[in-house]
């Protein structure tokens, strides 16, 4: 085991590493050292906290905590000397590792345009990405009738939608042809538009922004076809980038990210890197789960408890989180190629579905709108079942029997295997085991099993087979 683990970062990575650690025996020292004064926080949860439907508390993270852990918040790290393997603190301290593990994260991209200093940012100019940010957010909505947001990606739009809910007349503005063109073909991207105006969410599609002015009165965006858009306050929610300086400046192989191995190793076999700011065979994750399922894997590897563990990225689920809207896209739904393909659309109800079938297996899907299969999309997608014979029902949402029992519909037909939270790879198994080893309320369950802990998406679902198995044992269950 590694005697002494420094890790730069508290996030959602940094963080459940620490935890990982101290869950597993052993007597070693870990040091975290976060960047930002706040303990840790769910990232994932911000465009909820925005939204107004939680508050600060609700996404706070659980923190590793006690003999053998040193959490220092509000401590820049500035320099990592790998040849006597200490990191330099803006406070002038030098801390010693045995074992380094850069969990920087990723940083906001705050786009070249006029006006736009990305050190010295307008009062009423603000990217989205931080706590920090957030509450900038709030303070400038508060008193605000209206709001821009530059960028229709995933957290653009749940910063709109959660702006409109707040009473702003909001409007989006993104440069490509539809919104989340990563995830969605033209005709979904055109649905969710629909969508997002029925909640007072206006999009302008296909125009680049060229300018902005901000001043007492508010801000201006300049468009590249000749307008101009005003409003109270302006989001910026244009990507990020992952924070690769520490790593770059101490000789580390960077290309998009800080290249790791399948453990999850540097070319410097003391130091590591996880979460947003890694880059593992040319990919780079961007997403709770890899980086929750790295920090599973450095931990047994530093520790000693799996030395033969490897990281394996896994099927990825995207979903928008958004009052009032249900997204979930998966897999490569838009590309072509060979296969099945099959769609649906209703726009006057918000709905659209996509399925990608090749060899009888899904390799990608869009559903938007409400559908009640989408938990059987999901885990066949996720686990690379057939699909069954009935495909127009998976589009359309009707019951399927044994093969398309949902989580919280129908548990009982669920297989153990079937995984309920894709962030942290929760089973219903685990859901079960849980229950039976004494955790007889939804919280118990989810403190115990950590599901439900990352986007929140499959809180009803684990509420749902509580429920059950509460019926099952005729035992009340608090929620």
């Amino acid at each position: 085991m590694t005697g002494r683990v420094v890790i730069v970062g508290n996030g959602m990575a940094g963080a459940r590493l620490a935890g990982e650690l101290h869950a597993r025996e052993g007597d070693r020292k870990v040091t975290v050292l976060g960047a930002e004064p706040h303990r840790a926080y769910n990232r994932i949860l911000l465009s909820t906290l925005l939204a107004g439907r939680i508050g600060e508390p609700d996404v706070e993270l659980t923190e590793a905590a006690g003999h053998g852990i040193d959490l220092r918040t509000g401590v820049p790290v500035t320099a990592i000397d790998r040849s006597a393997r200490e990191v330099h603190t803006d406070g002038g301290d030098r801390i010693s590792y045995d074992h380094l593990v850069l969990a920087t994260g990723a940083r906001a991209v705050v786009p070249p345009l006029p006006g736009l200093d990305p050190a010295d940012l307008p009062e009423r100019v603000v990217p989205f990405r931080t706590l920090d940010d957030c509450r900038r957010i709030l303070a400038a909505a508060d008193g605000a009738r209206s709001a821009l947001v530059l960028g229709g990606g995933l957290l653009g739009l749940e910063a709109a939608r959660g702006l409109a809910s707040r009473g702003l007349t909001t409007t989006v503005v993104h440069p490509r042809e539809h919104l989340m063109e990563r995830q969605l073909d033209p005709a979904a991207g055109a649905v969710l538009a629909g969508t997002l105006a029925g909640f007072g969410v206006t999009v302008q599609l296909a125009v680049p922004a060229t300018g902005v002015a901000a001043d007492a009165d508010g801000v201006r965006l300049d468009l590249a076809d000749g307008r101009t858009l005003r409003a109270d306050l302006l989001v910026l929610s244009c990507g990020v980038r992952p924070d690769t300086a520490l790593a770059r400046a101490a000789g580390l192989t960077v290309r998009r990210g800080v290249v790791v191995d399948d453990r999850l190793r540097t070319d410097d076999r003391s130091i590591s890197a996880i979460g947003d700011c890694a880059e593992h065979d040319g990919v780079l994750s961007g997403l709770v789960a890899p980086a929750w399922a790295q920090a599973r894997v450095l931990a047994d590897v530093l520790t000693g408890t799996d030395p033969l563990a490897r990281y394996r990225p896994q099927p990825v689920v995207t979903r928008l989180k958004a009052a009032g809207i249900d997204l979930a896209s998966m897999g490569d739904p838009v590309s072509g190629g060979p296969g099945e393909e099959l769609t649906f659309t209703d726009p006057a109800r918000g709905t659209y579905a996509r399925l990608r079938i090749r060899d009888e297996r899904l390799v990608g899907a869009i559903l938007l709108g409400d559908n009640p299969a989408v938990g059987t999309v999901i885990q066949l997608f996720d686990r690379g079942h057939p699909v069954p014979a009935d495909r127009r029902a998976l589009l359309l949402g009707r019951a399927l029997g044994t093969a398309g029992a949902t989580p919280a519909a129908s548990p009982a037909l669920m297989p153990d295997a079937a995984t309920v939270c894709q962030c942290n790879t929760v089973s219903k198994g685990a859901l079960v085991r849980s229950w039976r080893s004494g955790a007889r309320t939804v919280d118990a369950v989810v403190a115990a099993t950590r599901a439900g802990t990352g986007c929140g998406g499959c809180r009803d679902a684990v509420g749902g087979i509580v429920d059950w198995l509460s019926q099952a044992e005729s035992v009340e269950v608090t929620r």
